[in-house]
């Protein structure tokens, strides 16, 4: 049964009714629709609106439906195939359970204040699970860096050698990323935990219910304060799917820097079997499909976030049908999200690094030509001049076919007076590594002091 008609006498188009109706994917939102459903039944009771006979009525039967949908067999059987919406679907159900007296609990609201309720409660707990797996996932950064604590890799700029680091301190860079995701997913859901309901179907309800209490019995931090903008507004959701489409860049970013030190000619990092795929045709091949998945999986959120800006941009207040739109967008930003999340753990935990060619190559390719620069500075030399000394050492070096740390020290105090013998000791990778030991530095007591804090920030063992 449709949730209006009485203005109605033709029927609707059958293949209108199917493209209207939303079933399939917003009975998602079931129990926590059924939750603002109970709850507005006792305010309606408070209210002196229904006799407390009616709420507890109305109550136990929104619990038999709980119990039945608790199987999700139940929400597909055939009989159901015409459901307009979870709305229709509750209401209709509860008057089957408990005759007429269910179609009192639509008293004073409407379907756009019930849908606003219902996605907020969701959401909500979507954000509370989805702060455990992204946590989950730091997680797993963190027993990688430990395994690897003291192992150098050398670090990039524009995809060419820069400097060495800790390898260690190349997972504290993506951890750093999700703990601003995780204060941006806190910060979104401060705005998703305000109660819509009792706004109606856009300027308010005439029976005195208690907004406030309601908003505390279902766990919000407050109500809305337009009646307009409540049943309208979707800025909240726009933001979540921003949230996860800056996570999903960032896990993006970590799947590219992980299948390029997986290639054959990297060769820092090997991958587990149980994250990578073979060849139909090449015996040979082992895939990072896992991580190209990934880094595929992100285009998909960012056109969610185009998609809900596109479609708000242009309605006028309030309620408009395109709203509807923000459930399958939302639904799917938070799987891709949260097996996107879970996939990028899988594959920490089943990654090893070549340690020895990671090592050979951290000091490699004149990675330690700074330390030689700022050799220099500390014997009083400006850094400028320090810097075009350097590049004509470096230049030198290539074409004798050397690294920095080969030369002869004659050679070097061709091009300055000031280099003496323990510059060998200041360009050691050891030296490199040490040298960095400022808050944030790749220092080895530095990433310790990081891996510690990180551990306390997620509550790992």
């Amino acid at each position: 049964m449709n949730l209006w008609g009485g203005r109605f006498t033709g029927e609707t188009d059958r293949h209108f009714a199917a493209f209207n109706a939303s079933f399939r994917f917003d009975r998602r939102l079931i129990f926590a629709d059924l939750q603002a459903c109970a709850v507005h039944a006792r305010a309606l009771g408070r209210a002196g609106v229904l006799p407390d006979a009616e709420v507890e009525i109305i109550t136990q039967g929104l619990q038999k439906i709980a119990d039945l949908v608790t199987d999700p067999a139940f929400l597909d059987r055939p009989e159901f195939s015409n459901t307009e919406d979870v709305h229709s679907f509750i209401e209709s159900r509860l008057v089957e359970l408990i005759g007429q007296v269910g179609y009192k609990l639509h008293t004073g609201r409407s379907r756009n204040d019930q849908v606003a309720v219902a996605t907020r409660l969701f959401l909500r707990g979507e954000i509370e699970r989805l702060d455990d797996v992204i946590r989950d996932t730091q997680r797993t950064l963190i027993e990688l860096a430990e395994r690897y604590e003291s192992d150098p890799l050398p670090g990039y700029t524009h995809l060419q050698k820069a400097q060495p680091i800790l390898f260690a301190h190349f997972l504290l860079a993506y951890f750093q990323m999700l703990s601003r995701d995780r204060a941006r997913l806190a910060d979104v859901k401060k705005r998703v935990n305000v109660l819509p309901l009792g706004s109606g179907a856009m300027a308010g309800t005439n029976f005195p219910v208690d907004r406030e209490w309601m908003a505390a019995e279902l766990g919000f931090d407050g109500v809305t304060r337009n009646s307009i903008d409540a049943v309208s507004d979707r800025d909240y959701i726009v933001e979540f799917v921003s949230f996860a489409a800056l996570t999903m860049m960032h896990l993006s970013r970590l799947a590219e820097d992980l299948i390029i030190y997986s290639t054959q000619e990297f060769g820092f990092i090997k991958l587990g079997d149980a994250i990578s795929t073979g060849s139909s045709l090449m015996p040979q091949k082992k895939n990072p499909d896992s991580l190209e998945l990934i880094r595929g999986k992100s285009a998909r959120v960012f056109g969610h976030q185009m998609a809900m800006l596109t479609m708000a941009k242009g309605l006028p207040l309030a309620y408009n049908k395109d709203l509807q739109e923000d459930k399958e967008t939302l639904f799917d930003t938070i799987d891709t999200l949260s097996d996107s999340l879970r996939v990028t753990a899988t594959v920490l935990r089943n990654i090893e690094l070549n340690r020895e060619r990671a090592r050979a190559a951290a000091i490699r390719d004149y990675t330690n030509a700074t330390d030689l620069a700022d050799y220099l500075v500390r014997k009083g030399l400006e850094f400028r001049k320090a810097h075009e000394v350097i590049g004509r050492i470096v230049v030198f070096a290539i074409e004798q076919g050397k690294e920095l740390g080969e030369l002869s020290l004659a050679e070097c105090q061709q091009f300055s007076p000031l280099f003496e013998q323990d510059l060998f000791d200041a360009i050691s990778l050891e030296s490199s590594l040490v040298g960095k030991r400022q808050t944030g530095g790749t220092a080895p007591e530095q990433v310790r002091q990081e891996l510690t804090r990180a551990k306390a920030e997620v509550g790992a063992d």
